[in-house]
């Protein structure tokens, strides 16, 4: 591929490990070509190289016994060259395939991990913050699909949230082309919201919130043949995430299996990687935070309490949104 389109697409292509540039000749070659090669790629400016190889198919010779003859015959050619092995000026890949030869002196680090797609489809939970997308980008990296979902728990947040998830849906599209952002809105929280302050148990809304969106994400995950759902939750960051608090959440949304990445990262682990992967300046642009988290959230619910009070509620008989 021409200009900088193929470099950056490899690079931010999952499964692929690093990859490089290279000038294919035939083996019988190799000898009146690496000289030039290697004076056209800067080695006159090194004072150190080495030569590394790599052969592939059935041969006379060993990899070692090529290092040493191109070794030889670079020094025969520059005689200000050393051989440094261990941290060289210069690396020359000379990469032999049966009677072909692949010469290249840099080596582009990718993205690695498994191919996109192999281990099936995850629904992610995206809120737009720092962690969801990174969360979402590590199940890329292991072969899932991702289909990224908004829940728009009206009336408490308004178009700027959603604006910024969209965009950092669209920084993770340089891993997954055609990657597009679901959103569902639902006015369940607007009316749980009031009932739960009536009620004198308003501490809970961030987990009936949760549990809202877990099932949510269910359904959309069982009518897309979603494997699973992964969330950006990392233990103890927030209220809602403490170990008592993550049962309660596990609990409501149980039919498909809950994977959470970044459970044991602190919140620089997540910042590195999301500069890392390019989400980091649109996940800490401007946009409204959630309007509805109580003065002084639980940090310790109950799942037999949050079970009862879950009965009680009418806004929990509201039926799940699909898109």
């Amino acid at each position: 591929v021409d200009g900088d389109v193929g470099p950056n697409l490899c690079q931010k292509t999952v499964g692929i490990v690093s990859f490089s540039e290279v000038e294919h000749i035939r083996l019988d070659e190799i000898e009146a070509f690496l000289p030039d090669y290697c004076r056209r790629h800067g080695i006159e400016r090194a004072k150190t190289f080495a030569i590394k190889m790599k052969r592939v198919g059935k041969h006379t010779f060993t990899s070692n016994d090529k290092a040493i003859e191109y070794g030889n015959l670079l020094r025969n050619e520059f005689p200000h060259l050393r051989v440094n092995l261990a941290n060289p000026d210069k690396e020359i890949h000379v990469e032999i395939r049966t009677d072909q030869a692949y010469l290249y002196d840099t080596v582009t680090k990718g993205v690695g991990g498994l191919p996109l797609g192999v281990e099936g489809t995850l629904v992610a939970l995206v809120s737009g913050g720092i962690d969801s997308p990174v969360a979402a980008w590590m199940m890329m990296k292991r072969g899932c699909r991702i289909l990224p979902l908004f829940v728009a728990l009206d009336t408490f947040l308004d178009e700027t949230t959603i604006a910024r998830a969209e965009r950092v849906v669209q920084e993770l599209a340089r891993y997954q082309p055609g990657i597009r952002l679901a959103v569902i809105r639902d006015s369940y929280l607007t009316e749980a919201k009031k009932e739960l302050v009536a009620q004198h148990t308003e501490k809970y809304t961030c987990i009936f919130c949760k549990r809202r969106m877990y099932r949510v994400a269910t359904a959309y995950a069982i009518q897309n043949g979603a494997k699973g759902i992964v969330t950006g939750e990392s233990l103890g960051q927030v209220a809602s995430q403490t170990l008592d608090n993550l049962v309660v959440l596990t609990d409501a949304a149980s039919e498909v299996p809950i994977h959470r990445p970044l459970i044991g990262f602190d919140k620089e682990d997540a910042i590195r990687i999301a500069r890392e992967i390019g989400t980091f300046n649109e996940s800490i642009s401007k946009a409204s935070g959630c309007k509805a988290v109580p003065a002084g959230p639980s940090t310790k619910a109950k799942l037999s309490t949050i079970r009862e009070i879950e009965e009680k509620l009418e806004a929990a008989k509201m039926p799940v949104p699909m898109v």
